[in-house]
């Protein structure tokens, strides 16, 4: 990753999503048509989120550009605003509801796709589509946390958001079945009311853990970065 600045990645993957976003929106999908559109599945929501997060990622890089060597103090007190709204919004969205897309789709497709992705699908979307999806989520926010260190906010204040948002969902998909009379996912047509109850409230947990997974994985990338810079510096005034 260090022959390629982490700016051209980021660039890179914000052309990628919004390529991704303007085609799956092209696309003659059914589902489209119905109460809720493309916005009552978990995986548009976080493909959108995902384009809003590397657009304020990127725009994060042309700010620190602009405002570098400037003394102009309330430049870089909007600078500081931008790069904490960058962190937040990876700790609470983007991290946690990118990776729990691509593990839960993917988990569920090995099982039985018709639960999650029936094969009718293949009809109206290519499968570059489908990966950008659900597959090259996980590695872009990878990338991104190996590339920038995010701070975290307060873990309490963390998972109070990112739970609030997983809540927010379910009551929408909740909303969207007694309007319609149809679940969004044929995974839930299956199960029994104290088993819909039981998955809802584990996908509550599940995302609690992916913020507290991903808050570590932050912590420990940049810690162990920090070691071996201060390694480098001691042997080198050693020499």
């Amino acid at each position: 990753m260090a022959l390629i600045p982490s700016q051209v990645l980021r660039v890179a993957i914000l052309l990628s999503y919004l390529s991704i976003l303007c085609n799956f929106k092209a696309l003659d999908i059914p589902a489209h048509q119905t109460y809720g559109g493309s916005w009552k599945f978990l995986t548009f929501i976080d493909l959108v989120i995902q384009t809003i997060f590397f657009g304020i990622c990127v725009l994060t890089d042309l700010s620190s550009l602009l405002t570098q060597g400037t003394d102009d103090q309330e430049q870089q007190r909007q600078l500081r605003k931008l790069i904490a709204l960058r962190d937040r919004l990876m700790a609470v969205l983007a991290f946690p509801v990118g990776v729990l897309v691509v593990t839960m789709f993917w988990a569920l497709y090995m099982y039985d796709r018709e639960l999650v992705y029936p094969r009718i699908l293949d009809s109206f979307i290519p499968p570059w589509i489908n990966h950008g999806m659900h597959t090259t989520v996980l590695p872009f926010i990878l990338i991104e946390m190996r590339t920038t260190h995010h701070h975290y906010p307060n873990r309490k204040s963390g998972q109070i958001a990112v739970s609030f948002f997983s809540t927010a969902y379910i009551l929408w998909i909740c909303w969207i079945h007694h309007v319609t009379g149809m679940w969004v996912y044929p995974l839930l047509d299956h199960l029994p009311s104290f088993l819909k109850i039981a998955a809802f409230v584990s996908s509550i947990a599940a995302i609690n853990v992916l913020y507290v997974v991903g808050e570590i994985l932050n912590s420990f990338i940049w810690d162990k970065s920090r070691y071996v810079e201060e390694t480098l510096k001691t042997k080198n005034k050693m020499d």
